[in-house]
């Protein structure tokens, strides 16, 4: 118990000092009339960012493309993002290990790269795609030249490719009932104890929100994120089977 206090005093903490950053960043760009950026946020940190009263300046979440999970926020007038894309391929695919997220994190990692400096991953054909910062983007091209056994060559891509850009799948489901519990598990073939728990640890997230109710009725457009699954939008009702299940269309990435 002591164990947990201590987690959620911590937690209280960062959420303050980031809470803190969020505000000074809009303020700055509401009195200044530029814009300001925050570094690659996590869902959580996020979910700390929707919870605040920003109605006051505008801004925008992105992360490089539509659909990336880390983002980052831009404060005030519309200006381009600080954000490229690395592509981190094999010098000899042929012989290549098949690395995985873990591999193209923990090398970049292992360059003492700030977390926050660093995006999305995507991985195509032992090729890794990396969003960061461009402030970030020359060390990692002239740093990062192996990923465990494997020699990589970095290169900034002009735009990211348009296969990482995958359209959503659609998809008619049968659950129980329209809970959000009952949607996860449908969408991910788990069993409603497995669902719940997924609240409990604080890993579902809607609209970038954290949910922890996991009864909440969606809306219709409702984006849905479940760390270490993925990410599908609800769709909305689309009635009722023989056997009184609820068919729900989504579109799962």
């Amino acid at each position: 118990r002591a164990t947990k206090e201590r987690g959620n005093s911590l937690k209280n903490e960062e959420d303050q000092i980031l809470r803190k950053h969020f505000t000074d960043l809009a303020r700055k760009a509401d009195q200044s009339h530029i814009a300001t950026f925050t570094g690659f946020l996590s869902l959580p940190e996020q979910s700390v960012f929707y919870s605040m009263d920003f109605s006051y300046v505008p801004y925008c979440v992105f992360g490089g493309q539509e659909g990336c999970e880390r983002a980052v926020i831009r404060f005030g007038e519309e200006w381009e993002f600080p954000i490229c894309c690395i592509k981190m391929a094999p010098l000899m695919n042929k012989f290549a290990d098949a690395l995985t997220h873990r591999d193209f994190l923990g090398a970049l990692m292992n360059l003492g790269i700030e977390r926050s400096t660093l995006g999305d991953i995507y991985i195509e054909d032992k090729t890794g795609y990396l969003f960061c910062l461009k402030s970030m983007a020359e060390y990692i091209t002239e740093n990062l030249t192996r990923i465990r056994h494997t020699s990589v060559q970095c290169t900034v891509c002009e735009e990211p490719p348009v296969f990482l850009q995958k359209e959503p799948e659609e998809k008619l489901i049968q659950i129980s009932s329209a809970r959000t519990d009952a949607l996860i598990a449908g969408v991910y073939h788990l069993s409603r104890t497995e669902s719940n728990e997924l609240f409990r640890e604080q890993k579902v997230f809607i609209n970038g929100r954290l949910c922890e109710n996991n009864s909440r009725a969606l809306k219709e457009g409702d984006q849905i994120t479940v760390r270490g699954y993925g990410k599908f939008a609800y769709e909305g009702e689309k009635g009722i089977s023989r056997k009184g299940k609820v068919n729900v269309r989504i579109l799962v990435w």
